[in-house]
């Protein structure tokens, strides 16, 4: 099981999808934790679009550790689709099967110590948080209808604060820390090799 984490922007999903598409797809069970927001369809929007998206306390780990268990003990899951935009998850669920390699991948997946202790290799995505934020911006523009405006104000009062506080934090857990996400090319092919000989290795 493998646990990829790191800030906002990092380039986890960069590093995540180069492991995908080198070991191969099919040979390993993807879960991100995006995936397992809360779904806050029970609260009007104007509500919704006021929480804190970035505290341990917005995921329900429980379920996602559940799906893990089940995942390690040859059964499939059915993983949750969680829609940005209206900050629901959505009635469609994903169904993830059992693998080889399992690979976690978010921001906090390190700061739970349940978490923690499932992961036989925790890579931490390190990248400065100027691009970063630049790379946020882009992001929640183009996928997740977002303002300007609406993206910084949410970087400044809880995306900056709650990487200080439990992301970076989290950081000593790993046991290998990438500088420049999926741009370290070196790193990325030993992390790949690693993978490719656990799964050799039968």
């Amino acid at each position: 099981m493998i646990g990829v984490a790191g800030g906002t922007g990092s380039g986890k999903t960069t590093v995540s999808q180069r492991i995908l598409e080198s070991v191969g797809r099919d040979r390993i069970a993807y879960l991100p934790h995006d995936a397992y927001y809360y779904d806050l369809s029970a609260l009007p929007f104007s509500e919704r679009a006021k929480r804190n998206f970035d505290h341990p306390d917005a995921l329900e780990n429980d379920l996602l550790l559940k799906h893990l268990h089940a995942l390690r003990h040859g059964e499939s899951v059915q993983m949750p689709v969680y829609d940005f935009k209206t900050h629901t998850r959505r009635p469609e669920t994903v169904s993830v099967g059992p693998n080889r390699l399992v690979l976690v991948e978010g921001i906090l997946i390190f700061v739970d110590e349940r978490l923690r202790r499932l992961m036989d290799l925790k890579i931490f995505v390190d990248t400065a948080a100027d691009i970063r934020f630049i790379r946020r911006l882009q992001r929640d523009i183009k996928e997740r209808g977002r303002t300007m405006s609406s993206v910084i104000e949410q970087y400044l009062a809880t995306v900056r604060p709650m990487h200080l506080e439990f992301v970076e934090p989290s950081k000593r857990y790993a046991d290998i820390i990438i500088p420049e996400g999926g741009f370290n090319m070196a790193a990325l092919d030993m992390v790949i090799a690693h993978l490719r000989d656990i799964l050799a290795s039968g």
